[in-house]
């Protein structure tokens, strides 16, 4: 198990090394520069600032330079926002993004798993069907168009929740709500699915003909088996989440990670792009290292022994 730990963390610490390097060369392979992009300066302001940001180094001495100070956990300066370090910008959004994502994950995953199991263990009934039409749903309106509508039902013909904005807890509910809907959508099939496959099995049918209970076989052999692929989509779903999302974001004006990146793609802005892909990246390997390890937990058949 220990060496198993070990090998895990170097291959984390070699994708984050990847991803990181890949995104340098890829992001200095772009048309253009940070600042064509603002209000028409002078070539003389243009060379001075490519000098002040080391844009105007050689491209291995510019990936050298990111990567030590990478090491040392310093992202740089973010070149659209003046005096603004990367560090300070994501320290400032992400627990916004975070305490959306949380939110809609509390929401979520309990509701998702539910309608599953409810819906599996009620196969070919109307509730069945039914919960089936939401997930479908669920997973075919996209998010700006359930965001809009629950503005316009709540806020503007309703006025009972606030339309956008980030300003207390009134603000927080429609954004969860419509970042939450899709997630139960897809944890409801997922569950199901899973609950469908356990359903059949002849340990199953032999826990039955053993007289065992019908709660204890629902409990500890149906759910606890069929989890399993659901907490490996966990691993993905909660680092998405947690990191925000540009069209809920945006939508509801939300000053989190998503609307910071795509306005530091639309601004040419390498070092806040660069900053904010090697920290989702990171959050990402960290899950789903924390997921495999979960396993064992979850399944002691799998369990690992190397």
């Amino acid at each position: 198990m220990k060496r198993y730990i070990i090998y895990r963390i170097f291959i984390s610490l070699a994708t984050i090394w990847l991803l990181a390097t890949v995104s340098f060369f890829l992001l200095r392979s772009l048309p253009g520069n940070p600042f064509q992009t603002e209000m028409p300066i002078s070539v003389e302001m243009q060379e001075q600032l490519m000098q002040y940001y080391g844009l105007d180094q050689p491209i291995l001495r510019q990936y050298v330079s990111y990567m030590g100070n990478l090491l040392q956990g310093d992202m740089g300066y973010s070149i659209k926002y003046t005096n603004r370090t990367v560090n300070g910008i994501i320290a400032n959004a992400f627990p916004v993004s975070a305490s959306l994502g949380l939110r809609a994950l509390a929401f979520a995953i309990p509701v998702g798993m539910f309608f599953g199991i409810v819906s599996a263990r009620k196969r070919g009934h109307a509730l069945d069907y039914s919960l089936v039409l939401i997930a479908v749903i669920g997973m075919s309106v996209p998010s700006f168009i359930l965001g809009s509508a629950l503005q316009y039902l709540f806020g503007v013909q309703w006025s009972v929740l606030p339309v956008a904005q980030w300003k207390g807890f009134a603000y927080t509910i429609l954004p969860t709500l419509a970042m939450g809907m899709t997630m139960v959508a897809s944890l409801t099939r997922t569950m199901r699915a899973s609950m469908l496959e356990v359903i059949s099995q002849d340990y199953i049918k032999t826990a039955k003909s053993k007289g065992v209970s019908e709660r204890q076989i629902v409990w500890r052999h149906q759910i606890r088996n069929a989890l399993l692929p659901v907490v490996t989509n966990l691993g993905p779903l909660i680092a998405t989440t947690l990191m925000g999302t540009f069209v809920i974001e945006q939508i509801f004006a939300i000053p989190g990670l998503g609307r910071h990146f795509v306005m530091s793609v639309q601004a040419l802005d390498y070092t806040m792009v660069l900053g904010l892909t090697v920290f989702y990246g990171s959050f990402l390997v960290f899950l789903n290292f924390a997921v495999d390890l979960a396993y064992g937990l979850i399944d002691p058949r799998i369990r690992i022994t190397k």
